[in-house]
């Protein structure tokens, strides 16, 4: 009985926390137990003839580490098999990979949509970016399914939502966005940054790309900036992989080596941390200098429903507003001993940040009251310190606010 024999050598038939500490590994001739770091530029041939091939793609072996390198290549298999993604492709960024997911889908004279509630970053590609490329776009409140179905136009192409949205964790209806999106055509794009791969899955929703931030979740103790596209074999080995080659936004070896070491511990984590999370919510949400508590798994959010039928779990940030506006916002803050003032989240240590003078300053004061962004709100990713202590933490700032 040979080791191929065996039902589980498939990995289609491993759980979802088995893919995430060995999905995509591939190991050298060495045979090293933890992943190789293939911290390289070029790749050498064993005659004019193998190079020749190789550039003719008769040969699918490497060629240069800005189009692919075999420690990418096990980060974008690993990444493929827990989203359950036919294709991917890692870059540098977040941003990397959310500029080119959307800048793959749309040519000069399309139209594209998007949710108004976005990343700073984010809005900026849509709102700026794509029209000077002479690509139209429109903002809809995402929580209005019907909002998206009045901005379609002849040339719409791209449809990008963000949910939960950052930091006012709105919903989009990921299956009813699909449906509206492919019923004229065009492509539907979801950053799952928030939610993570334990809590969403858009591609089952219905989305036809999902992007992430593995600076975040993926990542998840800061140490190293990535980002990743999925979704179908058309799509990301198509213009997707031909804007990373011939542009360059490509990925490090070593940070992608990175960020496998990060995915074997993601589902423990993003589960402990949804726990502390729901117990930091569930405190918020009662405490008389709170305003206003704001997490999809309290019973309070006005999407709760959707939540529920979407998400598996609220997943980790928490945003809330302290009574008495900024003031209160900023003494409260820099009032808390364990959790840090950082723009930085999906971290093992919790972080806290004030989106209205950070992340969302450069939208200005009028877009970020539609978006419900006040000067009283706070954005915490919730990490994995004890959650009495994160509590007793945010009760003692509370009090100086």
């Amino acid at each position: 009985m040979d080791r191929k024999d065996n039902p589980l050598s498939d990995p289609r038939r491993r759980k979802p926390q088995t893919l995430m500490v060995q999905g995509g590994l591939e190991r050298s001739q060495h045979g090293e137990t933890s992943e190789a770091i293939f911290m390289n530029s070029g790749f050498v041939y064993q005659s004019s003839e193998a190079a020749e091939a190789r550039f003719k793609g008769e040969d699918p072996g490497y060629i240069y580490s800005r189009f692919s390198n075999p420690s990418v290549t096990m980060f974008q298999n690993r990444m493929a098999l827990i989203e359950g993604a036919e294709a991917a492709r890692a870059t540098a960024t977040g941003m990397a990979a959310v500029t080119t997911a959307l800048m793959a889908q749309v040519r000069a004279g399309d139209h594209a949509i998007a949710s108004r509630a976005l990343f700073g970053g984010c809005r900026y590609v849509i709102e700026d970016y794509l029209p000077r490329w002479g690509v139209e776009s429109t903002l809809v409140d995402g929580r209005d399914t019907d909002a998206f179905e009045r901005a379609l136009r002849p040339n719409t192409k791209l449809v990008f939502v963000e949910t939960p949205t950052n930091p006012a964790l709105e919903l989009v209806d990921i299956a009813a966005v699909a449906e509206i999106a492919h019923a004229h055509g065009a492509v539907l794009v979801v950053d799952n940054v928030f939610a993570t791969a334990i809590w969403q899955k858009p591609l089952e929703l219905g989305a036809d790309l999902v992007v992430y931030s593995a600076t975040k979740h993926i990542d998840g103790q800061g140490r190293a900036l990535g980002g990743i596209i999925l979704g179908s074999e058309a799509l990301v080995s198509a213009d997707i992989h031909t804007i990373i080659r011939q542009t360059g936004p490509s990925l490090s070896p070593f940070n992608a080596w990175v960020m496998l070491k990060g995915l074997e511990t993601l589902d423990l984590r993003v589960r402990r941390m949804t726990q502390n999370a729901e117990q930091v919510a569930a405190f918020l949400d009662t405490h008389p200098k709170i305003a206003r508590a704001i997490y999809p798994g309290l019973a309070s959010h006005p999407q709760h429903d959707l939540a529920r039928r979407q998400m598996g779990a609220g997943s980790t940030l928490v945003s809330f507003e302290v009574s008495g506006g900024k003031a209160s916002a900023f003494r409260m803050a820099n009032a808390l001993a364990i959790i840090a003032i950082s723009n930085n989240l999906g971290d093992a240590k919790s972080i806290v940040s004030h989106p209205a003078t950070t992340t969302h300053e450069r939208i200005g004061p009028k877009a970020r009251a539609e978006l419900g962004i006040s000067d009283a709100m706070l954005r915490l990713s919730v990490g994995l310190e004890d959650a009495d202590d994160l509590i007793a933490d945010l009760s003692f700032a509370l009090d100086q606010a």
